[in-house]
């Protein structure tokens, strides 16, 4: 991910996959990473979370060293980590910019404040934090036309 990224490529299902989780880990903090490649996430890899709290979340490492493997198994990467906010905004607390562990990755962040769940994805780097619209992938223009 350059600085000059603005969106990220993440289908409906795969966001829809992130949101159950997230709901069906409430009143917890949900958990997991995100699998893909430049252009985008391709799937996620729910994980456990360690803390088993409310306000914050660790990955379980077991379950992390899971993705990675899952992830170079199939040439992609991981890319960055999903979690929920249960009672805030879905938006990266100053906790979350202090332990963003890499400027390439994507963060989404799920608020479960509201009756309906908001999942929003931010970049963040040298502390600072920069929304990414999330957009359907696109199709590649190599491809036969129709």
């Amino acid at each position: 991910m350059g600085t000059l990224v603005t969106m990220v490529e993440m289908q409906t299902l795969t966001r829809d996959i992130i949101l159950a989780h997230c709901t069906q880990e409430y009143p917890l903090e949900a958990c997991g990473l995100l699998i893909g490649d430049e252009r985008g996430v391709q799937q996620v890899f729910p994980a456990r979370n360690e803390a088993r709290s409310a306000r914050v979340f660790v990955a379980d490492p077991h379950d992390v060293l899971l993705a990675r493997e899952s992830a170079t198994a199939q040439g992609l990467k991981v890319v960055g980590v999903y979690h929920s906010h249960t009672n805030s905004e879905a938006y990266p607390s100053p906790t979350d910019v202090a332990q963003a562990p890499d400027p390439s990755w994507y963060y989404v962040v799920v608020s479960l404040a509201r009756p309906l769940a908001e999942l929003r994805c931010f970049a963040i780097k040298e502390g600072q934090v920069k929304e990414l619209r999330i957009g359907e992938p696109v199709t590649s223009p190599s491809g036969p036309e129709s």
